[in-house]
């Protein structure tokens, strides 16, 4: 068990605190991958000869560092990969660890559902469970040709050994400061889509603020739903151009919610990430000739200057969408 994934548990609107508590993980491995808004990977292969620990042994150093240094609680998963790692995550609970030792990689495997799995989305597991293969036990039995008829020859065989324990995932040291974010957190658990759409709408125009003041674009947009039983989905799309306006990133947004399916699902906060900064002046723009979408821009500048003079607050979410 070498990879770790950490969960800190960072109250609402609190993502500030997540570079330092990443530089808490860097004292003990350079290979630390953020998973934002509240979460990173880190590979203690080196740190666990360097201190001569475990990664069990350090996963608790690490927790009580986290408590004593900046008050935050983590829950944490440990596996001999990033995708065992991620989905022991799911079972830890607060103050303790879920560990996978490698030679429990496929009994663990077998019991969860498909759409555990890290990369399966509603509509391939559903495509699954109706031909039976409900669990990755039932797909790692499974002929890859079925599998491959399923659901294509790609993602077929990546199922078939994922399933199968298979993991070549590694950890990608990365930037925080190459993404922001907004999350939008439900003061009870949230069923109402409607109300899950107007949450995105809020997120989606504050990213694009921010966006825009930073004189930024992104590239790609992250939508993470959490639930009430401590899951998360997440799923990123790469957007057409690089943008900021804001009604460009809600129709993303809208676009990944849908693409979800859900069903009734108890909504404990959605967060939106705005991914792939690059300055504004060095992306192009597709010209529309559209007099609306040239009005919508023209009164996105006018509201800008009304925030930056007076404060973040000054218009009602859904103005510009309106």
């Amino acid at each position: 068990m070498t990879i770790l994934c950490v969960r800190f548990q960072l109250p609402p609107m609190y993502e500030a605190a997540l570079p330092g508590l990443l530089g808490l993980l860097e004292e003990f491995t350079p290979v630390v991958q953020a998973l934002p808004p509240d979460g990173a990977l880190a590979d203690l292969r080196g740190a666990e000869r360097y201190f001569g620990r475990t990664a069990l042994e350090l996963a608790s150093v690490i927790r009580v560092r986290a408590l004593a240094l900046h008050g935050v609680d983590c829950v944490i998963g440990a596996g001999p990969g990033p995708m065992t790692a991620r989905m022991a995550l799911r079972e830890a609970g607060p103050g303790r660890t879920r560990a996978v030792a490698e030679d429990e990689v496929r009994e663990f495997l077998a019991g969860q559902p498909v759409v555990a799995l890290p990369g399966v989305g509603a509509k391939t597991a559903r495509t699954l469970c109706e031909y039976g293969l409900d669990t990755l036990g039932r797909v790692a039995a499974a002929p890859l040709s079925t599998l491959q008829r399923l659901v294509g020859a790609r993602t077929g065989r990546e199922l078939h050994e994922k399933a199968g324990g298979v993991d070549r995932g590694r950890v990608v040291p990365n930037a925080v400061s190459r993404s922001l974010a907004a999350e939008r957190p439900f003061t009870r658990d949230e069923l109402d889509p409607g109300r899950h759409r107007r949450a995105l709408l809020s997120a989606a125009e504050e990213l694009g603020a921010r966006l825009r003041a930073l004189d930024k674009v992104c590239r790609g947009l992250t939508l993470t739903v959490r639930y009430a039983d401590r899951s998360a989905t997440t799923r990123t799309r790469t957007l057409l151009e690089p943008t900021a306006h804001s009604p460009a990133l809600t129709r993303a947004a809208y676009g990944l919610y849908e693409a979800l399916g859900l069903q009734r699902a108890r909504v404990r906060a959605v967060v939106l990430r705005a991914e792939g900064l690059g300055p504004a002046e060095q992306a192009a723009h597709q010209l529309t000739f559209d007099p609306v979408d040239e009005k919508v821009r023209r009164i996105e500048e006018v509201a800008d200057r009304v925030r930056a003079k007076f404060g973040p607050h000054a218009l009602m979410p859904g103005t510009l969408a309106a």
